[in-house]
């Protein structure tokens, strides 16, 4: 077993692994339109990975996720023996203060355990246009010679990474490990299952993990529709008050 500690003012974070991890890691973590997150969770489902540790968090306001009456940890890593990835689902929202320690302990646990490379799937709330629906990568010079050729994915422009991102690409510029992320636009509905499915894409593109964006294409049309719906009702329901107060 394989733990790592690391505090701060506001929270400790035990990374707990019961097995001898691949050496590529896969993450993605509860954030503005759990883009992200939603793709690693698409990834385990469709790569039918199994549990094979988890991430515990002290001092800090935390969740305890359930489905169909069966509790589980908020934050889990899963992997399977014939496939070289590791993939990271944090379902609790980690404030920005307590952010950099969670992805130290995640940092300290891959030097500790033999992991070289380590990509986040994060979606960024920027302005954008209907041409800006792709994904781009901000990594480490080894990331993008060894992953990056013939991918199609850009370079984000400029600008910095903080909290999670910025502790991992840091990380990455001073150390051994390839680091990534691989980010794309998301819009406020939550989730953002198109930037999900885009994310998706672009790890498969560099990984040939053999998954399929569609059902998340699917899903998300689904959302858009159930939205579509609720805005044309409410609209109809503001007409309906108008009516009754001037008519």
């Amino acid at each position: 077993m394989a733990e790592t500690i690391r505090t701060s003012p506001d929270a400790t974070f035990d990374v707990i692994h019961d097995a001898e991890p691949p050496a590529t890691l896969l993450a993605g973590f509860a954030e503005f339109g759990m883009a992200g997150l939603t793709a690693a969770d698409s990834l385990v489902d469709q790569l039918d990975l199994e549990q094979t540790g988890h991430i515990t968090a002290d001092r800090l306001p935390a969740i305890t996720p359930f489905s169909e009456g069966i509790a589980r940890h908020h934050t889990r890593l899963f992997s399977r023996p014939d496939l070289d990835v590791t993939v990271l689902v944090g379902e609790l929202f980690v404030p920005m203060p307590a952010a950099a320690a969670l992805a130290e302990s995640v940092l300290d646990w891959t030097e500790a355990n033999g992991v070289t490379e380590a990509a986040v799937l994060s979606g960024v709330p920027m302005a954008h246009g209907p041409g800006e629906h792709r994904s781009f990568y901000v990594a480490t010079e080894e990331y993008r010679e060894r992953r990056l050729d013939g991918v199609d994915i850009e370079a984000m422009g400029g600008g910095f990474l903080d909290g999670i991102n910025g502790t991992l690409m840091a990380r990455g510029i001073d150390s051994p490990l390839d680091a990534c992320v691989l980010t794309t636009p998301v819009h406020p509905l939550a989730p953002d299952a198109e930037a999900a499915a885009r994310l998706l894409e672009t790890a498969d593109g560099i990984y040939d993990l053999g998954v399929d964006a569609e059902p998340l294409r699917s899903f998300a049309a689904e959302v858009r529709h159930h939205y579509e719906s609720l805005a044309d009702h409410v609209e109809r329901e503001d007409h309906r008050y108008d009516d009754m107060m001037f008519g």
